[in-house]
């Protein structure tokens, strides 16, 4: 049994950040070489912290969803996730025993050398008779000051197609550091120019600062006076949405071993965990927010508030993707990056069979049936405020200065519209959903949205309310 986890950066605030790794995780999970594809989050649920823990194998290959080496890859990500490495992931990757798991953690799916193909082919979509005669391909990165091993996989690309001479010229250039995108008519001379951006989704870069920075009016753009002549250039869009990049994950996993062999077992207290869900769901249970009901062989889940609503009047969901979908806004639209915040969507219920309701109610409460499990058997340790402040870098490292009265303020804030019990901040839970208190679900640590907002309380920057400047 194998599992696979992609990991994205996710976003407090914009529902579409989330989006590129969810469709990778349907076009691999088509493809049965993994028993599990789950996806896994710094800013939403299932966070870093808690990832591991919904996996349901014993062998877990982990790929950072990003398109170059840098902090997330090397140092976030690793330090979340208690890989006990950070800096330059070597090739092979790194692998741990992390409690009872075996755990394979791999370079960015960016750096694999068969990202070339995926320029060259978002290159001839947008030219299907790009010819080293006439044209010329510029890769276009982001670039970034703060480390330099992000640039290096944009001038490997651009090394490999200018040896493979099917361009008369190919260069690399950059949105952040020099060499900068906007001096292209200066340094590119061919009549025919195609710029395929070097970036993970389609985004305000791809969208906005890219087409602003060269000058672009859409797919295709005429230069009439540029230094060396009459130019036309062809944009393509960017490299990460392909659906070639499935592949790239692929191949990664494989060389990480974790498509290779028999593979983990079972893991004992995931499925012990699900086991307990599945025995009070079959009798009816109400999770947080959720009422699951059994009917007929399969399961109803629907809003608890509304009870008693006649189906017609709902929008049927059958897919645990349907429910994932629908359960990602709240009914006035606003993006949810916590699950157990009391602003569940209304007017939907789900059919699912047994199968599917494990994977729906993965994505409706990510991680909650596990944690709840495991504080029920007296085995979930929970991670006080000053250690989770203190393994914070980067821009949350402010958080190590602040207050207990700041961290409590904005806790009151936030945290009193979440269904979970604090235990990092001591309070107790002594009856779960498992033994029937709706509510009763624990909170280990403090996530990702009260770290962000305690930054901003640092800060000076939080007024009443939620902040959105994160």
């Amino acid at each position: 049994m194998r599992s696979l986890v992609l990991i994205g950066h996710g976003s407090h605030l914009n529902g579409e950040s989330a989006v590129a790794v969810y469709r990778y995780a349907e076009l691999i999970r088509e493809r049965h070489l993994f028993d599990e594809v789950i996806e896994g989050y710094w800013k939403e649920e299932p966070s870093l912290r808690q990832v591991l823990k919904t996996t349901a194998s014993t062998d877990v290959t982990v790929i950072p969803m990003f398109i170059s080496e840098g902090y997330f890859t090397e140092t976030v990500i690793p330090r979340e996730m208690g890989l006990g490495h950070q800096g330059p992931v070597p090739p092979e990757g790194v692998a741990r025993v992390i409690g009872g798991r075996t755990v394979r953690y791999t370079l960015p799916y960016g750096v694999h050398p068969s990202m070339t193909d995926v320029i060259l082919a978002r290159a001839r979509e947008v030219l299907p008779d790009a010819s080293p005669e006439d044209t010329a391909l510029i890769v276009l990165g982001h670039g970034t000051t703060r480390n330099e091993n992000s640039n290096k996989v944009v001038y490997q690309n651009a090394e490999r197609i200018r040896e493979a001479g099917l361009f008369a010229e190919v260069q690399a250039l950059f949105l952040d550091e020099d060499p900068k995108v906007g001096t292209w008519p200066d340094t590119v001379r061919s009549p025919r120019v195609v710029v395929v951006p070097f970036f993970a989704s389609e985004g305000w870069h791809t969208l906005e600062t890219i087409p602003e920075d060269m000058g672009l009016t859409g797919t295709v753009t005429d230069f009439p006076e540029n230094p060396h002549g009459h130019q036309r250039v062809y944009y393509a869009r960017p490299v990460g949405t392909h659906a070639a990049v499935a592949d790239v994950i692929l191949h990664l996993a494989e060389e990480a071993r974790g498509a290779g062999g028999p593979g983990g077992d079972t893991e004992r207290g995931h499925e012990a965990a699900w086991q307990a869900f599945l025995k009070g769901a079959r009798a009816g249970l109400r999770v947080g927010e959720v009422l699951v009901t059994p009917e007929l062989g399969v399961f109803e889940l629907r809003n608890a508030l509304d009870e008693g609503r006649p189906g017609a009047e709902l929008t049927t969901l059958v897919t645990p993707e349907g429910v994932r979908d629908q359960v990602r806004f709240t009914d006035g639209g606003e993006h949810r990056p916590v699950h157990t915040l009391r602003n569940l969507p209304r007017g939907w219920r789900a059919v699912l069979s047994e199968a599917d309701l494990r994977r729906a109610m993965h994505y409706v409460y990510p991680a909650v049936i596990e944690e709840t499990y495991a504080h029920d058997c007296h085995a979930l340790r929970p991670t006080p405020w000053a250690t989770t402040a203190r393994r914070q870098t980067g821009i949350y490292a402010k958080v190590q200065k602040a207050t207990p009265a700041q961290v409590e303020h904005v806790a009151q804030d936030v945290c009193s519209g979440c269904l979970r019990t604090r235990l990092w901040a001591g309070h107790k839970l002594t009856q779960s959903f498992l033994n029937g208190v709706p509510g009763g679900i624990p909170c280990a640590e403090a996530c990702t949205f009260v770290v962000a907002e305690v930054r901003e309380e640092v800060s000076g920057k939080r007024g009443g309310g939620h902040s959105h400047s994160h």
